[in-house]
């Protein structure tokens, strides 16, 4: 349930600051869900990289990123010789912005011509250098946020706000796909990442201008350091890891960005070889998608404020995995849209929920440490969700070996393939989206009294905005 709260001690969080978020967690989630989704297509079929290799250089993608996460959260948490003038998030973000965009479109161009060693050397060296930057921008903007929007009033209308952002600009950016990307035309990827680029460029000078700290805000991250004992890397992330709440959310993140990625990254492969769709097709499922978000974001704002964070959560991951089996039954263009309207509608509550149940969580576990240390605990969370790139590596290569997939460009599947292809898409999300539920509402208990206790520690402690 959700708790009383006394909104007199502090200013409020302005609307332009929430929209200032909002579009970082566009640029974010763009990234982290549908602007890697195509590349095993493209590298496994467009160019024509063997599935070993692929699946080896997903996971040593996956390996890397679980390694730099928290340590460049943890290396780039404390206050610096700029934290006073310019703040102690935002620095970071305006540092990293440019190169990780510059990386992500190299993704998309690999020399031409190239040989299977050579595909995969660059496929290895770029997206680990692109995942570089993008874990610090990532770690500083999650972490900025908890501390910018403690209440859970501002959670709330932040996260709502940020799911109108991410609905256009990543939802949206998803549809664009659709009607730029041709398979069997491996240039239109390249075309459409500039594309990709060139928005999210313009949507991290609009992250930039409203990401600002105030005075009171610096001074506080001053003080809790000079104050709080330093306790090193590997007791944080131990406080942390023995921290319950945290735990859970960390799993249900996990298997939240498991299963949409398994599912974004499966698109291509559906509607080439299951669904015999013309991949435009895909735009009207997303710009539908679109409308179901938005359109049902009064419903689970408002919902949340009646029943509290934890149920608004368990009862969107029961619905939206169960959506998933939906699209076992697309025979045509019709039935794809209206099934992408349920799924996306279900997906709404699960994206408001997101980061105000993320946040809840490091305030539980700063309150421990008696300082913020919200940027390691994105990289420590980043670490666990980055098993989305192995769990898809490995379910991807086991099953397209195991059922025979060919992929040769337009061939006919076999049955079993087809199988195949709707295992890893449909089938494995919708079972850990709803075997996530049932944990996430038997485990996670800061809600109540419970956390009204943690709000008035971190008061106490001086580190509650």
């Amino acid at each position: 349930m959700a708790i009383e709260e006394d909104f007199s001690e502090w200013e409020i969080a302005g609307t332009g600051k929430m929209f200032s978020y909002g579009l970082g967690y566009a640029i974010i989630n763009y990234f982290l869900y549908y602007g890697l989704a195509p590349v095993f297509y493209y590298y496994q079929v467009e160019l024509g990289l063997s599935i070993i290799l692929i699946g080896l250089a997903f996971v040593i993608f996956a390996l890397w990123n679980m390694v730099n996460d928290p340590i460049l959260g943890y290396l780039t948490e404390r206050p610096t010789k700029w934290t006073k003038k310019w703040g102690y998030r935002a620095p970071w973000v305006v540092l990293t912005a440019a190169p990780l965009l510059v990386f992500y479109f190299l993704i998309w161009t690999p020399p031409g011509g190239a040989g299977q060693f050579t595909l995969f050397i660059w496929f290895v060296i770029i997206t680990c250098l692109f995942d570089t930057f993008f874990s610090v921008f990532n770690d500083h903007v999650y972490g900025g946020y908890t501390n910018q929007f403690p209440s859970e009033y501002e959670r709330r209308k932040s996260f709502a706000i940020a799911t109108i952002c991410i609905a256009f600009g990543v939802i949206g950016m998803g549809a664009l796909s659709g009607a730029f990307i041709v398979p069997g035309e491996p240039a239109t990827y390249a075309g459409f990442a500039l594309i990709a680029v060139i928005v999210m460029a313009v949507l991290s000078v609009f992250l930039i201008l409203g990401i600002g700290e105030s005075e009171e805000m610096k001074q506080m991250y001053l003080s809790s350091y000079e104050k709080a004992e330093e306790k090193g890397f590997f007791n944080t992330m131990k406080t942390a890891l023995k921290t319950k709440n945290f735990r859970v959310s960390l799993l249900g993140y996990t298997c939240q960005v498991t299963a949409v990625n398994l599912s974004l990254a499966s698109q291509l492969y559906l509607f080439n070889f299951v669904y015999n769709l013309p991949f435009t097709y895909y735009l009207y499922a997303q710009l539908a998608g679109v409308v179901a978000v938005l359109a049902l974001i009064p419903f689970w704002s408002n919902f949340a404020r009646k029943h509290g964070f934890k149920k608004t959560y368990w009862i969107c991951f029961m619905l939206h995995g169960s959506s998933y089996l939906l699209f076992l039954f697309v025979n045509n263009a019709l039935g794809l849209i209206i099934f992408s309207i349920i799924n996306y509608g279900c997906l709404s509550g699960e994206i408001l929920m997101l980061q105000p149940v993320a946040s809840d969580t490091y305030d539980e576990v700063s309150a421990q440490l008696e300082k913020h240390v919200d940027a390691t605990l994105v990289g420590v969370r980043t670490f666990f969700f980055r098993m989305a790139l192995l769990v898809q590596a490995g379910v991807f290569v086991a099953v397209f070996l195991a059922t025979g997939f060919d992929a040769t460009p337009n061939v006919t599947q076999t049955p079993l393939a087809q199988v195949g292809i709707q295992f890893n898409g449909i089938i494995l999300p919708a079972v850990i989206l709803v075997g996530m539920a049932i944990i996430f509402r038997k485990y996670y208990t800061l809600e109540g009294a419970e956390k009204e206790t943690l709000v008035k520690k971190l008061k106490d402690l001086g580190i509650y905005k």
